[in-house]
Protein backbone atom coordinates (compact mmCIF):
# COMPACT_ATOMS: atom_id res chain seq x y z
CA UNK A 1 0.00 0.00 0.00
CA UNK A 2 1.29 3.45 -0.96
CA UNK A 3 1.44 6.24 1.59
CA UNK A 4 0.01 9.46 0.15
CA UNK A 5 1.39 12.35 2.16
CA UNK A 6 0.69 15.16 -0.26
CA UNK A 7 0.39 18.55 1.31
CA UNK A 8 -2.63 20.43 0.04
CA UNK A 9 -2.12 24.18 -0.13
CA UNK A 10 -5.16 26.24 0.60
CA UNK A 11 -5.55 29.96 0.21
CA UNK A 12 -5.16 31.83 3.45
CA UNK A 13 -7.48 34.79 3.76
CA UNK A 14 -5.71 37.91 4.98
CA UNK A 15 -2.21 36.66 4.22
CA UNK A 16 0.08 39.59 3.41
CA UNK A 17 1.59 39.73 -0.06
CA UNK A 18 5.35 39.59 0.30
CA UNK A 19 6.40 39.90 -3.36
CA UNK A 20 6.94 42.97 -5.47
CA UNK A 21 4.16 45.15 -6.80
CA UNK A 22 4.26 46.52 -10.35
CA UNK A 23 2.43 49.49 -11.85
CA UNK A 24 2.44 50.67 -15.46
CA UNK A 25 1.34 54.29 -15.79
CA UNK A 26 0.48 55.63 -19.26
CA UNK A 27 0.44 59.40 -19.77
CA UNK A 28 0.52 61.90 -22.59
CA UNK A 29 3.50 64.17 -23.09
CA UNK A 30 1.31 67.11 -22.04
CA UNK A 31 0.75 65.60 -18.55
CA UNK A 32 -2.65 63.95 -19.06
CA UNK A 33 -3.41 60.58 -17.43
CA UNK A 34 -4.36 57.82 -19.92
CA UNK A 35 -4.45 54.55 -17.98
CA UNK A 36 -2.95 52.62 -15.10
CA UNK A 37 -2.23 48.88 -15.07
CA UNK A 38 -1.20 47.13 -11.87
CA UNK A 39 -0.45 43.74 -10.38
CA UNK A 40 -3.43 42.27 -8.52
CA UNK A 41 -2.47 43.26 -4.98
CA UNK A 42 -0.57 46.45 -5.71
CA UNK A 43 -1.56 49.28 -3.36
CA UNK A 44 -2.60 52.42 -5.21
CA UNK A 45 -4.74 55.50 -4.76
CA UNK A 46 -7.27 56.54 -7.40
CA UNK A 47 -5.41 58.10 -10.34
CA UNK A 48 -5.83 61.80 -11.10
CA UNK A 49 -6.35 63.43 -14.49
CA UNK A 50 -2.97 65.12 -14.01
CA UNK A 51 -0.23 62.57 -14.61
CA UNK A 52 2.31 64.33 -12.40
CA UNK A 53 -0.11 64.14 -9.45
CA UNK A 54 -0.73 60.42 -10.06
CA UNK A 55 3.02 59.83 -10.25
CA UNK A 56 3.51 61.85 -7.06
CA UNK A 57 0.94 59.69 -5.22
CA UNK A 58 2.66 56.48 -6.32
CA UNK A 59 6.08 57.78 -5.23
CA UNK A 60 4.69 58.83 -1.84
CA UNK A 61 3.36 55.28 -1.29
CA UNK A 62 6.91 54.03 -1.82
CA UNK A 63 7.07 53.04 -5.49
CA UNK A 64 10.30 53.60 -7.40
CA UNK A 65 10.51 54.46 -11.09
CA UNK A 66 12.34 51.61 -12.84
CA UNK A 67 11.90 52.72 -16.45
CA UNK A 68 10.35 55.46 -18.57
CA UNK A 69 9.54 54.45 -22.14
CA UNK A 70 8.04 56.47 -25.00
CA UNK A 71 5.19 54.46 -26.54
CA UNK A 72 4.49 56.98 -29.31
CA UNK A 73 5.44 60.59 -30.03
CA UNK A 74 2.72 61.72 -27.56
CA UNK A 75 2.51 58.84 -25.05
CA UNK A 76 4.86 57.81 -22.20
CA UNK A 77 4.88 54.70 -20.03
CA UNK A 78 6.28 54.70 -16.49
CA UNK A 79 7.20 51.36 -14.90
CA UNK A 80 7.09 51.57 -11.11
CA UNK A 81 7.95 48.87 -8.56
CA UNK A 82 7.26 48.66 -4.85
Amino acid sequence: MRNNREIQTQPIIGQAWTGRHVVLLHCTTDNQFINLYKSFHAPIEPPRRNCAETLSQLLSIGYHIVAITPLSPVQIQYLLVL
